[in-house]
């Protein structure tokens, strides 16, 4: 379910995703408002779930976590026993940045991030040996051409 916004609450949205550290005041001079209703708007959105927790985000290279897998997995087990242990599994692993579960001839896909391939192995490994996979294929990310946080916030693409 979507939420109703106007264009102050995608203004505030917009420098709460550029960053979310900025004071009141500061977003308030930037979209041309005063501190209180944007307050009540950050409030309001938060009360609403279209705000959710605040973060810092990380330089994996800066952290030694050079490499980047996307990793392709097919499964022929579609248990809920298996599901719930197989997404514990993953739940359980820091390496696991992301996991989608897809329509297609695959059934899901991690963005998995470690160190050097080695670590990746290592990770797979354990995978592995904790639930049964029928197929695996990890692919290293040669070059991030882009990666960002920021959701799209225009009028037109929130009616969409």
């Amino acid at each position: 379910m979507s939420v109703r916004l106007d264009d102050m609450d995608r203004k505030i949205l917009a420098q709460l995703q550029e960053d979310a550290s900025q004071s009141l005041d500061e977003i308030a001079r930037k979209i041309g408002s005063s501190k209180t209703p944007v307050w009540n708007r950050i409030r309001k959105m938060k009360d609403a779930g279209v705000i959710g927790r605040q973060t810092v985000l990380l330089d994996p290279e800066a952290l030694g976590l050079e490499a980047c897998f996307f990793v392709l997995i097919r499964t022929s087990e579609h248990e809920a026993a298996w599901q719930n242990k197989f997404l514990q599994t993953l739940r359980s692993r820091p390496e696991v940045l992301e996991a989608h579960r897809l329509a297609g001839d695959i059934d899901y896909i991690l963005k998995v991030r470690v160190q050097n391939a080695r670590a990746y192995d290592t990770f797979y490994q354990a995978l592995i040996s904790e639930v049964k996979i029928y197929n695996v294929t990890a692919l290293l990310s040669m070059e991030e051409i882009k990666s960002t946080t920021l959701l799209p916030l225009d009028a037109s693409a929130a009616a969409r």
